[in-house]
């Protein structure tokens, strides 16, 4: 008999052995995928979320940069039909104020639902079937948004999960692809750019699934922490409070809306402010409401709504619709500003309000909460620090 040489048969006992736990990998196999199938979610493309390194410029020729900001924005609804949305796709929306909105450095709002062409709606949401509380705004929205000047915007709201996650995803994919920065959802929750040599960092917060939380003030320290190592100046969205002309003011506690946590929002804005956010951005509750100084930065507690056609009402005190233009100096502290008011309208979109009412409703909302508020709002809408008129009237003397 021929002798079988003795590394053969340890290479055929190890085969032996293999074959066994090769098909059981096997069987395996299909399971793992379909587990990678249920984890999958969106990846933006590395530039939309690239970390900048830490590169403060020594030298900026420039003193103040222009940081506008305005409310919730929904331009139309294609759910449950298309009755609810404008005749031109919003392209109109913004054209009597398209110039104040280009002309700041960043221009920051809410977008208050999704970018999507068709889809079903969130499976948690079907008790509003047939209602037009579901905003699915057409893909061509995002090129809207980009034209009217938008930089920036908070996706941490109660609507963006209306159409699930196909929604959230795809709303991500339209603004990656016109250069819009955005922040707020869990696998997406800050940004980082820079314009005009200054580097930004913008984050933002909610009490609605997959955004980040406005209850957990722990994490909200640690995200805007991290911001502010990499960036000169920190923006911080929080869409809290109760909703309607109920709610104009702040109550400085916990509030609830239909059973749900909104947050105590002026304890989130100190906080966020002690970890070093520069301004601090509220939406939420479709009214306006004060505004104040804190460790000399701003705090606007809610710029009601700005651009909501249909599905979101405009009447009275809801259809006030001001851009604030905050000037803030290299370190993010507020300089100066001016309330821009302006009304909605169904039909022609933005008008500007000659009555100032949006500024003059901020400026009264501002008194009550506030009075030690650190800002002095005149009707027309400038706004100034108390230090600040107080140095020009003792230079005066």
């Amino acid at each position: 008999m021929k002798k079988i040489p003795a590394a053969t048969k340890s290479t055929s006992f190890i085969i032996s052995c293999l074959l066994p736990l090769t098909a059981f990998i096997a069987l395996l196999l299909p399971a793992c995928q379909n587990q990678q199938e249920i984890l999958q979610t969106y990846n933006p493309p590395k530039k939309a979320i690239k970390k900048v390194s830490i590169k403060k410029p020594d030298t900026i020729q420039r003193d103040s940069f222009c940081i506008a900001a305005v409310g919730d924005i929904m331009l139309g609804t294609s759910y449950p039909n298309k009755s609810s949305l404008p005749p031109d796709s919003g392209k109109s929306s913004f054209k009597n104020v398209i110039n104040e909105l280009r002309s700041a450095d960043v221009t920051f709002g809410n977008l208050e639902g999704t970018l999507l062409n068709t889809g079903s709606a969130a499976h948690y949401k079907l008790h509003l079937l047939g209602k037009a509380y579901l905003f699915r705004m057409p893909e061509s929205c995002g090129n809207v948004l980009k034209d009217a000047g938008f930089k920036v915007l908070s996706l941490a709201n109660n609507h963006i999960g209306d159409f699930g996650d196909s929604g959230r995803i795809n709303t991500m994919k339209v603004l990656d692809s016109v250069g819009i920065h955005y922040g707020g959802q869990l696998n997406h929750p800050s940004t980082i750019f820079k314009i005009n040599g200054i580097t930004y960092g913008f984050c933002a917060f909610a009490p609605s699934a997959n955004t980040l939380p406005i209850l957990d003030l722990e994490n909200a320290t640690r995200i805007i922490k991290g911001l502010k190592k990499q960036c000169d100046v920190v923006l911080v969205s929080f869409h809290g409070g109760g909703e309607g002309p109920a709610f104009e003011h702040v109550p400085f506690k916990m509030e609830s809306y239909f059973s749900e946590k909104r947050g105590n929002v002026n304890v989130f804005a100190h906080n966020a402010i002690d970890a070093g956010a520069d301004l601090v951005f509220g939406n939420g509750p479709h009214v306006l409401r004060g505004m104040e100084i804190y460790k000399n930065r701003l705090i606007a507690y809610s710029l009601g709504n700005f651009c909501t056609y249909k599905g979101v009402g405009i009447a009275g005190v809801s259809g006030f619709a001001p851009i604030l233009k905050a000037y803030v100096n290299k370190k993010g502290e507020f300089l100066s500003g001016r309330l821009i008011a302006n009304i909605q309208t169904r039909n022609e979109g933005l008008k500007a309000d000659s009555s100032n009412r949006a500024a003059i409703r901020i400026k009264e909302l501002t008194a009550v909460d506030f009075p030690n508020s650190g800002l002095n709002i005149a009707d027309d809408g400038l706004v100034l620090p108390v230090s600040h008129l107080h140095y020009k009237k003792l230079t005066n003397n």
